[in-house]
């Protein structure tokens, strides 16, 4: 009797030590599992990427790669009819609404950089961008130097804005320099001559302008005031479960033909809501980025 009791006891112990021994999913999933919801941030002007269409619902390049990384966590939970909760977010709040747990993973066209580093983390790069100017034609700006003394504009919590207060700094420009809300209030007042320029990523310009009156009046400078830099998602900081159930589903996607045809989808067809094309191929330097996906923040990797 004694033995079995012991026995019994041992299996006990053990039944409790293989349920402590479940596994760790991290602060994020297990909230998800817990919520039965997993929470995008997207974004109202940043076309392609995520933005609103003409039924005010929002649609993306990234927020088609993001639904890709909730199909990944449905798996992961066995959930699958997890519920996701789309929020809206700007420049200036995504980042917070991310690192204080509002937000999952924030879909737009964030820039990846060790700064940005410090307070969340990054999907693998879908994308790589330089900051320009977009002016109107009649405005004669044909380089960044021609915006010496103007007043330009950029939008609030972007890492644009601050490259343009140091190149006003560092170069000695005179510039007067306008924070707007947002992307479409900064093309605003280029449209209605309360700034000369605009200074944001070229491909959110290129979208801007397609979308805009009358698009030929528009020009987008050359030149740059940096190299290209990756786009990722936003993620939380320091959570290595679900950021490897991102990883292993960004990189089956982008290494796989489907996303050529997302590519495709988004920047070389007809988009909503008024059916402009980008004409925007993918480039060398993205094929190499899909093929070997990285969150590097460094621009000398791409």
């Amino acid at each position: 009797m004694q033995l079995k009791h012991i026995l019994a006891g041992f299996c006990l112990v053990a039944a409790g030590t293989t349920g402590a021994m479940a596994e760790d999913l991290g602060p994020t999933l297990t909230k998800i599992k817990q919520t039965g919801t997993i929470t995008l941030g997207y974004r109202d002007s940043s076309i392609p990427f995520s933005y609103l269409d003409g039924n005010q619902k929002p649609i993306g390049f990234a927020l088609d790669i993001c639904y890709h990384i909730v199909d990944a966590v449905k798996a992961k939970l066995n959930m699958p009819n997890l519920k996701v909760n789309l929020v809206p977010v700007t420049s200036a709040t995504r980042i917070p609404l991310v690192a204080n747990g509002t937000v999952d993973i924030a879909c737009g066209s964030a820039t990846n950089n060790e700064a940005c580093e410090k307070q969340v983390s990054f999907t693998q790069t879908y994308y790589l961008t330089a900051n320009r100017v977009v002016s109107k034609k009649s405005s004669n700006i044909h380089s960044i130097e021609d915006l010496k003394g103007k007043t330009v504009v950029s939008t609030s919590g972007t890492t644009n804005i601050q490259q343009l207060a140091e190149a006003n700094k560092s170069k000695g420009m005179g510039m007067n320099i306008l924070a707007a809300k947002d992307h479409s209030e900064s093309f605003l007042m280029v449209e209605t001559g309360r700034a000369v320029g605009f200074a944001m990523d070229d491909i959110l310009l290129a979208g801007l302008v397609a979308n805009s009156k009358n698009p030929q009046d528009y020009v987008v400078t050359p030149d740059a005031f940096n190299k290209a830099e990756p786009y990722g998602a936003i993620m939380p900081k320091d959570d290595p479960q679900f950021k490897a159930v991102a990883d292993k589903a960004t990189t089956a996607l982008y290494t796989s033909p489907e996303m050529e045809n997302l590519w495709a989808k988004w920047f070389t067809s007809p988009i909503p809501p008024n059916n402009v094309n980008l004409n925007v191929p993918m480039n060398d330097a993205m094929k190499k980025a899909f093929a070997h996906p990285t969150t590097s923040p460094n621009v000398a990797d791409y």
